[in-house]
């Protein structure tokens, strides 16, 4: 018997391939699979009704969100789902610039491509109608999806060149904005889901700068609000050589928002230096370099804390670990900090002086009851002083000369560097825990010590200089 097909087999063969995979086309909802930073937007849902999630360009912003709206239109969760839910349908809007940049931003997200309708984020047997919106090609008024409940979920497409008034008189289960919104159509979109308590979903490459509405979610403390960034290091469908090529691509005013999604913030950013000139790539620190950690207090806003190891020999500072917790007591701290080497000493700054108001001990005594090597006296500098901007002058002089050094993978130092800056001459004090605890750390680096005595260590780098030498004398 042949193992051969016959061409009829062949066409029904090629016929059902077709069809499976036309199915698996209509239902991509299904084969969803977010990055890790992606996932962490989603699932800050359960806790935060205001959620931006700020990316560079081409890196899965405006797809996260479609595929998270897709889910509470269709009520479609998959079990790895950890985000907010809604077990009925919703009425919600979906907005962006103009409607153009809608048609081939978000409905081609949702709805697929004009020729394609249903091989987007929301299932194709889901779609029930989609108006046209008159005037502009290929756009859609709204969208109208079959819910599991048996209802049926509606999306309106907004933008923002419709101006304020478009966005009044309606009660919302969510909103999504794509794109940067100006400040007075934001909230009027919060004020249309106050009622339902609903969440307000924000996507977008902070292009206009420290504007308005990022300042809300990066300088205004709020229990109701969150940001999560994404840069082109977190977007793993690019190769290293592919990303290098696009950040080279940019112009370099522009690369900070558009790789990294991080407002520009011109003149007013306190280190406007480059993140490849301080980064470096994690290595093992020698045994003969000193080391120190600073510390900044916090409580609402976290607790911060930044490892520094010292190459005297060329007088350069590595920060080669941070920490950083919010709402804990000193007991957990001291026990973060004791694990990265309770002998390293730590440099505090003066309101380590202040009197706990149960206990009556200084915060810096209660730290050094816990184990954790507090130097005596607050961070200054040799002379006594310790003004701020003297510490970040040093900083950045360090950073522009080669002097100062992050390793890589410490994403929080980053992240703080990044959005540190000046408004109206004065440093903004928000969100620079990491940063402060770096300046305690470069003021008191005359302190840094050896984990070993220093006889010991300086033993074991003179062993290794002669062994260097007879090694190329052999040579």
């Amino acid at each position: 018997m042949s193992g051969s097909l016959s061409s009829s087999e062949k066409r029904e063969l090629i016929t059902l391939l077709q069809e499976r995979q036309r199915r698996k086309n209509q239902n991509k909802l299904a084969t969803y699979r977010p990055y890790a930073k992606q996932r962490a937007f989603h699932e800050s849902g359960r806790s935060f009704r205001e959620r931006l999630f700020m990316a560079g360009n081409q890196l899965g912003k405006t797809w996260a969100g479609g595929f998270e709206v897709a889910m509470h239109l269709t009520g479609r969760y998959p079990d790895w789902w950890q985000g907010i839910r809604f077990d009925r349908p919703i009425n919600m809007w979906a907005a962006s610039e103009t409607m153009e940049v809608s048609r081939d931003g978000m409905q081609r997200i949702l709805l697929g491509r004009v020729s394609e309708r249903g091989t987007g984020a929301i299932p194709g047997d889901a779609i029930l109608e989609t108006p046209s919106y008159p005037n502009v090609p290929d756009a859609v008024s709204l969208v109208k999806v079959r819910h599991v409940s048996g209802g049926i979920s509606t999306c309106t497409f907004k933008s923002y060149d419709q101006g304020r008034r478009k966005f009044q008189a309606d009660t919302l289960d969510l909103i999504w904005f794509d794109e940067e919104p100006p400040e007075e159509i934001y909230t009027e979109g919060i004020t249309r889901t106050n009622a339902s308590g609903g969440p307000v979903i924000v996507t977008f490459t902070p292009l206009k700068g420290m504007s308005r509405v990022v300042a809300r979610f990066l300088l205004e403390e709020s229990q109701d609000r969150t940001v999560v960034n994404m840069t082109i290091d977190d977007a793993e469908h690019y190769t290293p050589e592919q990303r290098a090529t696009i950040i080279a691509s940019y112009p370099a005013h522009e690369r900070e928002a558009r790789t990294k999604g991080t407002p520009t913030l011109g003149s007013g950013r306190i280190f406007p230096v480059a993140e490849e000139v301080v980064k470096c790539e994690p290595f093992k620190i020698p045994a003969h370099w000193v080391r120190i950690c600073g510390l900044d207090f916090g409580w609402d806003h976290p607790t911060a804390a930044a490892w520094l190891a010292w190459d005297r020999d060329n007088d350069v500072l590595y920060i080669y670990d941070v920490y950083r917790q919010k709402e804990q007591t000193p007991v957990v701290h001291a026990a973060a900090i004791k694990a990265r080497g309770a002998w390293v000493p730590v440099a505090w700054p003066h309101d380590g002086l202040q009197h706990d108001k149960g206990s009556g001990e200084q915060l810096a005594e209660q730290y050094r009851q816990q184990g954790v090597a507090m130097l005596p006296q607050r961070a200054t500098f040799e002379d006594g002083t310790n003004g701020v901007e003297a510490g970040l002058l040093d900083m950045l002089d360090r950073m522009q000369t080669g002097r100062l050094k992050v390793f890589s993978h410490l994403a929080p130092w980053f992240e703080e560097f990044r959005l540190y800056h000046r408004e109206d001459g004065r440093v903004v004090k928000l969100m620079d825990d990491i940063m402060s605890a770096t300046r305690y750390a470069v003021m008191m680096v005359r302190h840094a010590v050896t984990e070993k005595p220093p006889i010991e260590a300086w033993r074991e780098k003179l062993n290794r200089l002669r062994a260097s030498g007879r090694s190329h004398m052999s040579s």
